[in-house]
């Protein structure tokens, strides 16, 4: 299936860029997300005609998410967990933990930004988490694993 993009996809392309995808993912993310439009003659004439749009709000979008970076690579945040003696805990800390730990610090961050890609925290100490902000901008915020206190 052949669509334009009207964003920047992490390794699938930039803005404008006519690329070939599986039909599912067109037809149910892409598509129905905004983020691309089936490229037929009329669609390709429509996106011409709102390049300059698009590409403005691309830029601010980066800008954005240039700002954001700025802030929470200063944060460093701390999350309480009941823990064992040997520093494991009961349970874990995953993305939801983390989004809503640097929320409280002040900045905002959603739990679909968090990238925890060796899987939720079960450890007590200090863990340097990726932060995918935008396709261009991601960032690492401090995160500390503290034991509950009874």
């Amino acid at each position: 299936m052949e669509v334009i993009l009207l964003e920047k996809i992490q390794k699938l392309g930039d803005l404008g860029q006519q690329v070939n995808v599986k039909p599912g993912y067109g037809r149910n993310y892409l598509i129905p997300n905004g983020k691309a439009v089936s490229a037929t003659a009329a669609n390709v004439a429509k996106f011409e005609a709102r390049r300059e749009e698009l590409e403005k709000a691309q830029a601010d979008a980066l800008g954005r998410a240039t700002a954001r970076a700025a802030k929470l690579s200063e944060i460093s945040v701390s999350v309480k967990k009941k823990a064992g003696a040997e520093g494991k805990l009961f349970g874990s800390v995953g993305t939801a933990d983390i989004s809503e730990a640097v929320s409280a610090a002040g900045e905002e961050l959603s739990k679909h930004e968090v990238i925890l890609a060796e899987g939720p925290l079960r450890m007590l100490g200090e863990f340097d988490v990726a932060v995918h902000l935008h396709a261009d901008v991601d960032v690492t915020v401090k995160v500390i694993v503290e034991a509950e206190e009874e």
